[in-house]
């Protein structure tokens, strides 16, 4: 493990924490970075940067300007990106763009680029852009210079009018065929682009969506590669308007921008070519299907799953730890003070959310596999997963984020007053991971997709035409067969299902039955979407639990992992179906009687993972630089950690501060 358990100091409460582990935390840490080999490249590239001083900084962000964070994380970025570049042995480890997502996530990255990298769009977003949507031509031309950063590319999407809604998008690109070139302009400002990372003052190029014109005809929108800065002085092109949008609620180095066009002119070339074309003479040529250009927001949206997760392993790293060294009040009168992690309503708090961090991770990885394999198809011209794929990634985008999101903020609760300190890093953590729930599709509008897809593949169920295999539950079943009402780990799935498949079926019958009354079909949609994005929620939900239980009981462990993860998946089962107990009783899934059993059984697991809850989290692996944290370092040592960091206030710098003198000592001395 980067952090050994011999050897090294650590508070006693965590020694006895750890002293009786019974189970292999190298095997969980292998699965959660998706094998040994990733686990290898991560601890290389934590040791490789953090021993770097480079990445350092000269004092706490949150005690510089506006200005100076970003300089200072920009500073970093750069040189982050000549190391990668520039050293042959760091090349072995990240020369390719999974050593790179490492490199910009919420891992090593988070620890490098605390509060967000302005280059972390450029490599996220702008390179697979190119590598996806791009001709073999224009990544030859533009691949290279991008990964070296000769040039710097940010995605330019949203509008500050228009978001999700990608085909409001109003920003246009008019083909001149005289000229052989597009001309770009933003018409309101409602047109101008509006969020994308590193755009105000970092990038100069970017992948820019606007709606294609050509011969008087819209063809909807598309991507351009659009220079916006000159490559020698950075100063903008003639015709682009580009700066920053202010201060956000986090990620404030992200250099998030604003962009506007006046009749800016760009080549015919640098429209991106691999799935529909214009031709010299202003031909359109459309694509084989209008859905292939979901490629990239795909990637991106499985790429906020691993974030989101990552995210939530830190903060329950924090807490946990935390937990199990702060101690308070009195559970036996007269009794030391115990550990808070001993009260079962702390345990309720964190122990669900270790276990949604293995939820969201099994269906990570079973989203991005069946992504692999669409790429695969869509190069030999099959698409016949991009519909699952599509909508898979909506739900777990939008599961993922909300739910770490939400558990991020309560391990701050679980903290105390000291969880809202800044050196907690717990808000940092907050603000980073929330910004998940509306970057990349805002996670209402991904509901409705979802919903979108369940109401049609129920419709096409009704006629008996095949579904998808992550819908094909919803084929009409007697309810006879969920009359057993099995409490296993497999009975609790299929209760899901049936309930899921319950509640779709009444929200498919409450929308015919407005239509059928007359009402237009997209009226009687919105009179039955808040029904209708829970029950995309919900089948997003069974999809995770069928995930982890099918993952625990197939993939390979050791006995005494496959014990633990048996208790964790059991606990996310019963902990969702407990909070969402009204789905189970209105379908008749389960029954009162099976809800207090669980709930009783609920209360059981929490005493049995208690004494692993530490180990548990310790297998993570989180390096103490990631977790960024005075409550939650290996060490445990939580109280001298605090104190020497409120020390590096400005304000403890001098005993009497210039405020003083101009504010405070004039009304203390004014005999009012």
């Amino acid at each position: 493990m980067a952090t050994p358990t011999t050897n090294r100091y650590c508070v006693p409460d965590l020694q006895k924490e750890r002293a009786n582990c019974n189970f292999n935390q190298e095997e969980i840490t292998n699965l959660l970075d998706d094998g040994a080999d990733k686990t290898f490249l991560r601890r290389k590239l934590e040791q490789i940067f953090f021993s770097d001083k480079e990445f350092l900084d000269p004092v706490r962000p949150e005690y510089m300007s506006h200005e100076d964070r970003y300089a200072n994380e920009l500073r970093k970025a750069c040189y982050m990106m000549r190391k990668v570049n520039e050293d042959d042995t760091i090349q072995q480890y990240v020369g390719n763009m999974e050593g790179m997502r490492m490199l910009m996530g919420a891992g090593v990255g988070a620890a490098l680029c605390k509060d967000g990298n302005p280059l972390a769009v450029h490599f996220v977003m702008f390179l697979p852009s190119l590598i996806g949507q791009g001709t073999l031509e224009q990544q030859g031309e533009w691949v290279g210079r991008a990964w070296s950063g000769e040039i710097i590319g940010t995605y330019a999407q949203t509008e500050i009018g228009h978001g999700t809604f990608l085909r409001g998008l109003q920003t246009t690109a008019t083909y001149d065929p005289e000229a052989q070139e597009f001309i770009l302009n933003s018409p309101s400002i409602t047109a101008s682009k509006w969020w994308p990372g590193g755009l105000a003052k970092t990038a100069n190029y970017a992948v820019v969506m606007a709606q294609l014109y050509t011969k008087g005809i819209c063809h909807g929108v598309h991507g351009f590669i659009v220079q916006l800065r000159d490559e020698d002085t950075h100063k903008s092109m003639p015709g682009v308007i580009v700066g920053e949008i202010g201060p956000r609620l986090g990620l404030n180095t992200n250099d998030n921008g604003f962009l506007m066009f006046k009749n800016y002119r760009i080549p015919r070339k640098n429209m991106l070519m691999k799935y529909s074309q214009v031709l010299e003479d202003g031909t359109y040529i459309k694509p084989q299907n209008d859905k292939l250009t979901y490629g990239t927001m795909v990637f991106v949206r499985v790429a906020i799953c691993h974030d989101a997760c990552k995210q939530l392993q830190r903060a329950v790293t924090i807490a946990t730890r935390y937990s199990a060294v702060r101690r308070q009040s009195e559970l036996i009168p007269g009794a030391p003070e115990p550990q808070i992690l001993d009260y079962q309503t702390q345990q309720y708090k964190l122990l669900p959310l270790i276990a949604s961090v293995f939820g969201i991770h099994f269906a990570s990885m079973h989203v991005w596999k069946t992504y692999q394999q669409l790429t695969e198809d869509l190069e030999s011209g099959s698409t016949a997963l991009l519909p699952e794929v599509h909508i898979l990634s909506c739900g777990l985008k939008a599961l993922s984020s909300s739910d770490s999101s939400f558990g991020v903020e309560i391990c701050r609760l679980a903290c105390g007053g000291h969880g809202y300190l800044a050196s907690s890093n717990l808000p940092r953590i907050y603000t980073n991971t929330t910004a998940a729930i509306t970057y990349e599709g805002e996670n209402t509008v991904l509901w409705l997709q979802v919903a979108r897809f369940l109401v049609k593949s129920f419709r096409e169920a009704s006629q008996g035409k095949p579904l998808t295999k992550s819908v094909s539950y919803l084929v009409p079943q007697p309810v006879s067969a969920y009359a057993k009402k099995d409490l296993s780990n497999a009975g609790l799935v299929e209760a899901f299902k049936s309930a899921v498949s319950s509640m779709v079926s009444e929200n498919y019958k409450r929308l015919q039955h407005h239509c059928d009354e007359g009402e237009r079909y997209e009226l009687a949609w919105n009179r039955c979407s808040v029904l209708l994005a829970q029950c995309a929620e919900a089948h997003t939900r069974y999809f995770v639990c069928e995930q982890f239980v099918q993952n625990v009981e197939t993939l390979e462990f050791s006995d005494g992992v496959r014990n633990i993860l048996r208790q964790l998946c059991r606990l996310y089962l019963i902990h969702h179906i407990t909070l969402n107990q009204g789905l189970f009783l209105r379908t008749g899934t389960l029954s009162s009687s099976n809800i207090s059993t669980l709930e009783g059984e609920l209360c059981e697991l929490l005493g049995l993972l208690r004494p692993n809850a530490v180990n548990i989290v310790d297998a993570f692996d989180a390096h103490d630089r990631v977790l960024d944290s005075t409550l939650g370092c290996w060490d445990g040592d939580v109280y001298q950690r605090m104190f020497d960091e409120a020390l590096k206030s400005p304000l403890n710098q001098i005993d009497v501060p210039e405020a003083y003198h101009k504010y405070l000592r004039p009304l203390m001395k004014s005999n009012l």
